[in-house]
């Protein structure tokens, strides 16, 4: 028996999200379904995280098991010849058998990609999120400074998840501009649903003057998501790399 890690990059825009539904395309059934023509074997894949619909990956982390004397690297040329183009194994490797994608994980980095302009753009629409008023990047900037450490995210979490806790801890939040193109840039030990989004959608409210940076330790405190920002669209979100 084989424990098999993938590192996978993906371009979300077609699918569902990561984890396989009934009556959706997901990237976790698609995978799975490339393993079976190769195997002819229905093999379950554990994924990382669940990824939203539309939201995209450079270093998504997944693993299965297989009884196989197939070297493990092999897998990544195996899946690719499989794969349709918007999914991309970038490397497959052997790992001890009580490694799992999701159990073992340390933490994550997303990135969101805003499009700060009038004019929409054409090329790298589908990982961007336009927003046509102006953004003062330098208060959002000192609003990020507000998340770091470990707090309750309680007011960053959409409605319809069910966790034991809403502490995390972010470990970074920097923001980076190049011309038009703002990106927050977020690490932590784990992530609430939909909180990158949300956060991103907060300090777009502390860009724009809707709120004030030092209001972020506020809207913490209150646990109310009616406080914090609006739930950004997914197709901005990139899951930039996954920790062990």
């Amino acid at each position: 028996m084989k424990n098999i890690k993938l590192t996978v990059e993906y371009d979300g825009t077609c699918y569902s999200g990561w984890q396989r539904q009934k009556n959706a395309i997901t990237i976790q059934q698609v995978i799975e379904d490339a393993l079976f023509k190769f195997t002819n074997e229905k093999i379950n894949i554990y994924g990382a995280s669940r990824t939203d619909s539309g939201v995209h990956a450079k270093g998504y982390v997944c693993n299965f098991l297989l009884n196989t004397k197939i070297p493990g690297e092999r897998f990544r040329d195996i899946l690719n010849n499989l794969l349709p183009d918007d999914i991309v194994i970038l490397k497959a490797e052997e790992m001890p058998l009580d490694f799992h994608a999701r159990y073992n994980c340390k933490g994550k980095r997303y990135i969101y990609t805003i499009v700060n302009a009038k004019q929409r753009i054409s090329i790298g629409r589908q990982y961007s999120y336009l927003y046509k008023r102006k953004l003062n990047v330098e208060l959002m900037r000192k609003a990020a400074g507000y998340f770091i450490g470990t707090h309750d995210f309680e007011a960053f979490r959409s409605i319809g998840s069910n966790v034991k806790t809403s502490v995390r801890t972010i470990s970074e939040l920097k923001i980076e501009q190049e011309g038009n193109f703002i990106r927050i840039i977020i690490s932590a030990d784990g992530f609430l649903y939909n909180m990158v989004r949300i956060i991103t959608g907060t300090l777009i409210d502390v860009g724009v003057g809707r709120i004030k940076p030092e209001d972020i330790k506020d809207i913490i405190e209150s646990k109310n998501r009616k406080r914090a920002g609006k739930c950004v669209p997914g197709k901005g979100l990139c899951l930039d790399e996954v920790f062990y």
